[in-house]
């Protein structure tokens, strides 16, 4: 089986690949496109591929742009951070999703799945409509307002105010741009999946920040990279190889 994925971060797409020839090694990764151009450029000419793995968020936009400018005529398994709740809606359109990071055994199932439908077909303008359309509703529903204890009051601190997310020995504060410091009984994975991600970026296992509040981006050892934040964190807030080139991307959209 002839494979093409699209997928602009190189670790994902060398995960992907391995796991693939994990699964079964007569699939054969022929063509690795990291940007809607290159994948727009790719399909226009005739190709051998029989099945697409596609990130939604590519270097130059979204890839829901790819299917205005070219016809993709085989399947498309996305891949893809939205939530479980997501993928349940997603997958009523007939479309496989993918939830990064990808797990090996949810893979084979997909691929399971293509070889028992033995799909004919691309991705067609209805179900790119009700995709964006969802992406649109979730949009909206981001969390606006965080509820956080004051002494023995409840105080609303708008989600536009927040600056930085982070975990204080153990304890999830959040820091606002007037510089005040709150804490916040709730996970920060929770935090991260309530926030608009083109806003909020989760820089490590200790940290979200706001794009506003970063001042500068240092270079760091082994490809890491140092952030630094307005108001100003005591704590270091490095972002790791893995994940410098999905930072750059998001910082650069």
């Amino acid at each position: 089986m002839k494979v093409i994925i699209v997928e602009d971060e190189l670790a994902a797409s060398d995960n992907l690949s391995y796991l693939l020839t994990r699964i079964n090694a007569d699939i054969e990764v022929i063509q690795v496109l990291d940007t809607v151009k290159a994948t727009v450029d790719y399909f226009a000419n005739p190709h051998e591929g029989v099945l697409v793995f596609m990130d939604i968020h590519l270097a130059d936009g979204i890839s829901f742009e790819i299917f205005e400018q070219v016809e993709i005529d085989i399947p498309i398994i996305f891949t893809t951070a939205y939530d479980q709740y997501a993928l349940k809606a997603f997958k009523v359109n007939s479309i496989d999703y993918l939830l990064k990071p990808i797990d090996k055994e949810e893979l084979s199932d997909a691929l399971d799945r293509f070889d028992a439908l033995n799909l004919k077909k691309g991705f067609d303008e209805v179900q790119m409509n009700s995709l964006l359309q969802l992406i649109q509703t979730k949009a909206e529903n981001f969390k606006k307002t965080f509820l956080v204890s004051v002494g023995d009051q409840l105080v609303p601190v708008k989600t536009a105010d927040i600056a930085y997310f982070f975990i204080d020995t153990g304890v999830v504060k959040a820091v606002t741009v007037q510089e005040r410091s709150f804490v916040l009984d709730v996970k920060l994975e929770d935090i991260e999946e309530a926030l608009d991600p083109s806003v909020f970026f989760r820089a490590n296992r200790q940290f979200i920040v706001r794009r506003e509040a970063i001042v500068t981006i240092k270079l760091h050892f082994n490809s890491k990279l140092l952030v630094d934040v307005h108001p100003v964190c005591s704590e270091r807030i490095v972002v790791s190889k893995a994940k410098a080139t999905e930072f750059k991307n998001w910082m650069n959209s």
